[in-house]
């Protein structure tokens, strides 16, 4: 039997706030798959396998979180569900036109604002969405917390994810981005001769952590690494190429791993061999990983052939990296194998 509380393990109810079981979003089919009990199923199989101790996060309030989001686009996710309540004829979940921001101007209006913060119509507003993407963010503060104490690993059981938010565009189910939030309070928490900690991030979702790529792309101190379905074939398709390598300062610290379909366990971990040795000659103070077991075959969303026993061994090659390591829920939709998964790749960090 596993020892009890070997993994710290940050979770709160708020997130079923998030409602999209109760949405009737029977329109948008794809935004059916991001429901509470992903968040619950996973929970229930971490305290079967007692892998944790489950915890509340405390609140560590806004300044985080303003750390990588700008006001006005958090003033916007607080406000948007009541504001689009009050508007005539207005889609009260989803926006109904995208403006790119090659466009030159924001939008004064509401229903301007709903589409020039967004960039896809699989994300709903509802009425508890600013709520559960707020308390996320401090699940992920939490285990960060508790890894700058001195836990060797720490994990975040997030939802809604947030990989696909940048810093003042929201979309894939996303927010908040998590990951992001929780790099930059690790270096604003931690001195280091007044230059900013090391990060790596690993993102091990399906689908591009496009979200965290443009937020660190100009950043020398935190490195992007992503195994993902190449975007010639998968959302979010404009960004996660091989050649997406950083600019200015950060050239080089942005590194991708675009995968066709059906890739195996086999394929997989090859790629990930190659991440990880990335990471290990960056030489990280922290090592943040958003973990999506949407690589898992079958899942609704994915197209990768990934079994248990590979995501298990996708856990293990990180764990052999020995860097202090908070790991952030992100994707994954086959409920039915959702636990054991998390299940299998928690037990690689023990």
């Amino acid at each position: 039997m596993l020892k009890r509380g070997r993994i710290p393990v940050f979770y709160t109810n708020m997130h079923r706030l998030h409602a999209t079981d109760q949405a009737h979003l029977e329109d948008y089919p794809l935004a059916m798959d991001e429901v509470p009990a992903r968040a619950e199923i996973i929970l229930q199989a971490l305290e079967t396998a007692q892998l944790g101790i489950i915890t509340a996060p405390i609140d560590q309030g806004l300044e985080p979180i303003l750390a990588v989001h700008p006001a006005d686009f958090l003033e916007f996710l607080q406000s948007a569900y009541a504001e689009s309540a009050r508007q005539p004829k207005s889609n009260r979940l989803f926006p109904d036109t995208f403006a790119t921001r090659h466009t030159g101007r924001k939008p004064t209006t509401f229903p301007g604002l709903k589409g020039y913060y967004a960039f896809d119509p699989y994300s709903p507003i509802l009425a508890g969405t600013w709520d559960a993407a707020y308390w996320s963010a401090q699940c992920a503060l939490a285990a960060a917390a508790a890894v700058r104490a001195g836990e060797k690993v720490a994990y975040a059981l997030c939802r809604p994810p947030g990989h696909h938010t940048a810093a003042d565009l929201y979309g894939g189910y996303c927010y908040l981005n998590n990951a992001a939030i929780t790099a930059r309070y690790l270096q604003n928490n931690t001195a280091s001769s007044g230059q900013r900690a090391a990060i790596a991030i690993l993102d091990i979702d399906y689908h591009h952590g496009n979200g965290t790529q443009a937020i660190f792309y100009s950043d020398p101190s935190v490195l992007f690494c992503s195994l993902h379905a190449d975007p010639d074939n998968e959302y979010p398709y404009y960004w996660g190429r091989a050649d997406e390598r950083g600019e200015g300062a950060g050239a080089g610290c942005n590194q991708n791993w675009p995968l066709p379909p059906g890739v195996d366990d086999t394929t997989y971990l090859a790629a990930l061999g190659e991440a990880v040795a990335t990471i290990r000659a960056f030489a990280p103070h922290y090592l943040l990983v958003s973990a999506g077991f949407d690589i898992f075959a079958g899942d609704p969303v994915g197209g990768f052939i990934l079994t248990t026993a590979g995501i298990h061994q996708t856990g293990l090659q990180i764990a052999a990296l020995d860097v202090p390591t908070v790991i952030i829920q992100e994707g994954g939709y086959l409920q039915e194998h959702l636990g054991e998964n998390a299940v299998a790749f928690l037990q690689a960090f023990l």
